[in-house]
């Protein structure tokens, strides 16, 4: 039994070593065969290794060269394909920079566009408020003629009226006195003993009627000099009707200039208000009480109040008090506009990389932008630093207060180059790029809260490409 399984062993051990002898005959065959049809293009070489010992050569057969060269073609390829994406890459980020520093000049160019434009406005705005004050001081000095000539008017009115009132008296006077020469002379008739009296009686008659036709003469050359001082007064009235309708076209073409004026500079003003989101009656109000100490508003006008015992204004003053208005408004408008963060937090070239929102499961609450470390970080509006230092997850931190009740972060600094109470102004350096705190790179994170509720600062961002 025991020889049996002996023999059943060496049996098996011969069957596998025949296996493996055939398996290395077909793989000599398959390299033979390979070799065969490769050395007609690579010839079998002999390396001589030549050392004290003695000569030694390695056999280089074609499947060996074949395969040496393969390895070297697959090297040079991928040598060839790691330089071609190398130098894709940096063609690539050269023309980003390009891109970049033109967008970055046409973004200034933009500003300055825009600069001129509302400086521009603004001037007009003054010429045509100096052009309506002086309209004004012509209206007053034309109104104060009307009013001459009215009171001229009415005292040629109540002259006329008084030798009126003498002519008739005077004229009664007269038919008293014939009713009283008719009486005498009947008298003298009747009575020869009264012709003493009737001469006496007639000599006064005629004293009396020489001196009313003196009176009468006088009278009316009187009225003869009212009346062309009337006629006088009446043309006077006409060129002043003719002058104020003059003045009341002139004012029209003010009003409408002034009006327009107004509209172009509040358009862009209204439009900042509008993208950011916030109540322009809260902020316009909280604006007129922090600002109050320059004045208060501007005193009403008022353009005339002849013929208006009510005191109810006429409609230029009302057109008028209406542009005062509107023009205190684009004065609130600017102050407030100045006081919003709507400058960018990064001048120089960079790249956002995160939005305002949920991300990753969680609210992330300001942008960040990537940018080269150390890259210039200023403050989006005037405000006061309320925080420069560490603050866990933000890293580097710098707070700035600003007015009606806004604060921005500038999170992850590298650097920060104000202090607690400094009082910054808008596009100062406050810090630089960096990438302290929770922070997978260099980057800003920047915030914008008014009332510890984080607002999103594309709003403002966009916004402000309308103003500044």
């Amino acid at each position: 039994m025991g020889e049996r399984t002996i023999g059943a062993s060496h049996d098996l051990n011969r069957q596998v070593a025949l296996q493996d002898t055939g398996r290395r005959d077909v793989k000599q065959r398959l390299s033979d065969k390979v070799n065969a049809r490769l050395e007609r293009h690579l010839p079998e070489q002999r390396l001589f290794l030549k050392s004290d010992a003695g000569t030694r050569f390695v056999r280089m057969r074609p499947a060996t060269q074949a395969g040496i060269l393969l390895g070297g073609a697959v090297l040079v390829g991928w040598t060839v394909v790691v330089t071609s994406f190398f130098l894709i890459g940096a063609i690539s980020s050269n023309s980003t920079k390009e891109q970049t520093a033109r967008a970055q000049m046409a973004y200034e160019d933009r500003l300055e566009d825009l600069s001129g434009e509302r400086d521009a406005r603004a001037r007009e705005a003054e010429q045509a408020l100096d052009r309506f004050y002086s309209a004004l001081t012509e209206v007053s000095k034309m109104q104060e003629q009307l009013l001459a000539a009215e009171q001229r008017t009415r005292e040629l009115e109540t002259g006329i009226e008084v030798i009126q009132r003498t002519l008739r008296r005077t004229v009664a006077e007269r038919d008293a006195a014939r009713e009283d020469v008719m009486t005498a002379t009947a008298k003298l008739e009747n009575a020869p003993e009264a012709a003493a009296q009737a001469e006496r009686l007639h000599a006064d008659a005629a004293a009396t009627a020489a001196a009313l036709a003196e009176v009468l003469d006088a009278t009316a050359l009187q009225r003869d000099e009212a009346v062309v001082v009337a006629a006088g007064a009446d043309a006077e009235i006409s060129r002043m009707e003719a002058m104020a309708d003059v003045v009341a076209e002139r004012n029209e073409r003010i009003f409408g200039r002034l009006e327009e004026a107004v509209e172009v500079s509040l358009e862009p003003l209204e439009k900042v208000f509008a993208r950011s989101g916030i109540s322009t009656d809260a902020i316009l109000e909280q604006v007129r009480r922090g600002y109050s100490g320059r004045g208060g508003p501007l005193e009403p006008v008022t353009v005339s109040t002849r013929g208006n015992p009510d005191g109810i204004p006429d409609l230029d003053t009302q057109r008028a008090n209406r542009l005062l208005n509107r023009l205190e408004e684009v004065d609130l408008y600017r102050i407030a506009a100045e006081s919003l963060p709507l400058a960018h937090p990064v001048p120089g070239p960079h790249r956002r990389t995160s939005g305002f929102g949920p991300r990753w499961g969680r609210m992330h609450s300001g942008l960040d932008f990537a940018g080269a470390r150390g890259s210039d970080i200023v403050a989006t509006a005037a405000g006061v630093v309320t925080h420069a230092g560490w603050q866990s997850g933000y890293g580097k931190l710098v707070k700035i207060q600003h007015p009606l009740g806004f604060e921005t972060r500038y999170a992850h600094l590298n650097s920060i180059n104000v202090r607690v109470g400094q009082r910054v102004s808008r596009a100062q350096r406050i810090g630089g790029m960096g990438t302290t705190g929770r922070s997978t790179g260099v980057h800003l994170h920047y915030e914008i809260r008014r009332g510890g509720r984080a607002l999103n600062p594309v709003t403002f961002l966009n916004a402000g490409q309308d103003v500044f």
